[in-house]
């Protein structure tokens, strides 16, 4: 990997106004990440935590009210609707729902061959027909697929030819917001694997938005997670499932069910609270109000994202970030949440 990340996102705010007397609704604050190339980071969180606001922020589909996004060293916070046009090739998205992402008045065929002539990369009939049956057949399904209309297709293999869709213009990068969620578990096994395989034989970078644990854990090489807009937590996807530092992130692993009943028994309580009707302070920390470590600390200042170090080596960074008052404490306390099984 190099140096230079492929995305880069500093303190990116994204409010939506909700009247002349109401205050605007802040749903993503202050976020930063970087991804590079080659690399998948998950962005996990409760509904409502501001996932896919920051993906669309990317794409250029919500307004930024404050902070700066870099795609491949250039600022396209807020790019021109021409210079969007011409990031399409190396900035794709494979949205959550497959069946409403797909024409059903167009041939398969018909709907791939689109970015190509939206990008002017199309060199004849021909040369885009030997272009669809080839991606066709790396994303597993049949040439012929492109004669058929997605009414055709089951909910898994529209995924698929969501993704073949997504990557007709060879893009850098691919934000995949919930790609697997409205699929059953078996198929999402299998969506889950085409994507790592697609990424290994072709050098992708995944921004992978999911609030399912196992999912993103399964993929990400690192992990953010939100919530209400904030993150809590940061860091390299298997240290942060195994010794989750912030209570937040204890909580969303504990929520996972364990299949073995014994092991599920005799997993420890992280559960927090339910999210009450009234938001939190937005002076304190924004998981305040269900946290059942809340100290009036919490309460009253916002803390902070700071690094923290490898476990039983002091002084030496981990490469995660925790965003709580209490994490140095807690980590001595609590106990590591048992893994959940694939």
């Amino acid at each position: 990997m190099t140096s230079q990340p492929l995305l880069s996102i500093r303190d990116l705010t994204v409010e939506f106004r909700q009247g002349r007397r109401t205050p605007p609704l802040r749903a993503v604050d202050g976020v930063s990440l970087d991804i590079a190339p080659g690399e998948t980071l998950g962005l996990v969180g409760e509904s409502g935590s501001g996932k896919s606001t920051i993906g669309r922020a990317v794409l250029g589909l919500n307004p930024v009210h404050f902070g700066q996004i870099h795609f491949e060293g250039h600022d396209i916070t807020r790019a021109s609707p021409r210079t969007r046009r011409a990031l399409g090739a190396r900035l794709q998205v494979v949205f959550q729902d497959p069946y409403s992402s797909l024409n059903p008045a167009r041939t398969i065929g018909q709907t791939l061959a689109e970015p190509l002539l939206a990008q002017g990369r199309s060199r004849g009939r021909r040369t885009a027909e030997a272009s669809i049956a080839a991606m066709l057949e790396r994303v597993g399904l049949p040439a012929d697929t492109a004669d058929r209309y997605p009414g055709q297709f089951s909910g898994g293999q529209r995924q698929r030819i969501a993704i073949a869709r997504a990557l007709m213009t060879g893009p850098r990068l691919v934000i995949c917001d919930e790609p697997v969620s409205a699929l059953d578990l078996s198929i999402q096994a299998q969506v889950m694997n085409l994507l790592a395989e697609l990424q290994s034989e072709l050098s992708l970078s995944y921004l992978f938005i999911a609030h399912d644990l196992p999912v993103v854990r399964h993929l990400s090489h690192r992990i953010v997670v939100l919530y209400r807009g904030r993150v809590m937590e940061s860091g390299p996807a298997g240290p942060l499932y195994a010794e989750p530092a912030h209570p937040y992130t204890q909580a969303l692993l504990a929520a996972v069910p364990e299949p073995d009943p014994r092991v599920q028994r005799a997993r420890p309580a992280h559960r927090a609270a339910a999210p009450p009707a009234a938001a939190p302070s937005a002076t304190g920390c924004a998981f305040a109000h269900r946290c059942p470590h809340a100290v009036d600390l919490c309460r009253s200042e916002r803390p902070v994202l700071l690094p923290l170090e490898t476990p039983g080596k002091t002084g030496a960074p981990s490469g995660r970030l925790a965003a709580c008052h209490r994490t140095p404490e807690l980590r001595r306390l609590l106990p590591a949440v048992p893994q959940p099984q694939s």
